[in-house]
């Protein structure tokens, strides 16, 4: 293990926000993991994976520890599934490609989501009507109290919208070091009905898609919409999209006629925050060398040079505005550091 100082976090989050880890270890495997909290159980630590779910706004002065743990397999497989590992470290698209090689289906309509397998439960993360918890069987996590490796299984981890147990009540108690995922070998099920799937396979004059196709399909509407963070700093969909009751939902058609909506419950409602932050006029609005995307109003973008404080602030705007507009409260999908 090498500790290195004073690194600049630039490449490290896809915001390209360029604040300093005062130190920062690259941690390769878990006995170097292990023996980091064991030796050095008093130092405060930052957790990295990825970057893709985060706002940096400040320097780091906690040990930065950037997991980087790779390797993925078959475990098992058999007529209708296959049971797959991969690790934390692994980016999380190449992993859904290479599942798309083996034939694997679950995963499809995930692609191109930026980030890391480790971190994909903490958020629940989800797309044109498919969620992690729906392929996730079991995930090995190291107890940072006994620094032992525990497993958890699909119930443990209390999935909900883009939340999960590592959001609440075990935040900051475990670091995921794998994901094992169970997918589909044969009859796949498609999910083509959400979002612009279904015409964009029409577009490309197919009929009877697999799932390389749906893939196919996520992938070229994700990019006609969503900046790709190499050419542009961003988290993706910065605010989740908001659960309203019922009554609030009447009221808000009464004003919006054509508010588009998904119905979840008897009493719920939910309401696209893109078409709240759109409607309220940020679409492509640019504060300098930062703003709202002009193709997907939930993107916050980074032109180059922006701090994570003239991003947080936007985004405090935002939900400003939405609440004086709408009676409605939009709040953050990413974490804010």
């Amino acid at each position: 293990m090498q500790i290195q100082h004073n690194i600049s976090l630039k490449p490290y989050n896809t915001f390209g926000i360029d604040v300093k880890a005062k130190q920062f270890i690259s941690v390769t495997t878990i006995t170097d993991l292990k023996s980091i909290y064991s030796e050095q159980r008093e130092v405060s630590k930052f957790i990295l994976g990825g970057g893709s779910n985060m706002l940096l706004t400040k320097d780091i002065e906690a040990l930065v520890l950037h997991i980087n743990l790779k390797g993925k397999h078959i475990i098992s497989q058999t007529e209708d599934y296959a049971f797959v590992k991969a690790s934390a470290g692994e980016n999380w698209h190449e992993f859904v490609l290479w599942t798309l090689d083996n034939n694997f289906g679950g995963l499809e309509n995930l692609s191109l989501i930026p980030g890391n397998v480790g971190t994909s439960p903490i958020q629940n993360i989800g797309a044109y009507g498919v969620e992690l918890k729906d392929t996730f069987y079991s995930c090995d996590v190291l107890n940072l109290d006994t620094l032992e490796i525990e497993t958890f299984k699909n119930r443990d981890c209390k999935f909900d919208y883009r939340n999960s147990i590592f959001k609440q009540e075990a935040k900051g108690k475990y670091i995921i070091l794998s994901i094992v995922f169970k997918l589909t070998t044969n009859n796949h099920v498609l999910h083509t009905n959400y979002g612009a799937i279904a015409s964009e396979l029409e577009q490309m004059q197919i009929s009877k898609p697999t799932i390389q196709d749906v893939s196919k399909a996520v992938i070229s509407i994700r990019k006609s919409k969503l900046p790709d963070p190499n050419d542009i700093g961003n988290s993706g969909s910065f605010f989740k999209n908001p659960m309203i009751c019922k009554d609030a939902f009447v009221k808000l058609q009464e004003n919006f006629p054509n508010v588009p909506h998904y119905v979840v419950s008897e009493d719920e409602v939910k309401v696209p925050a893109g078409w709240l932050i759109e409607t309220a006029g940020f679409k492509g609005k640019s504060f300098g060398n930062y703003g709202v995307h002009k193709k997907q109003a939930l993107v916050l973008v980074n032109y180059g040079g922006a701090s994570g404080h003239d991003i947080l602030e936007l985004s405090k705007l935002i939900q400003h505005t939405i609440l004086r507009l709408f009676d409605i409260t939009i709040e953050a999908e990413v974490n804010i550091i």
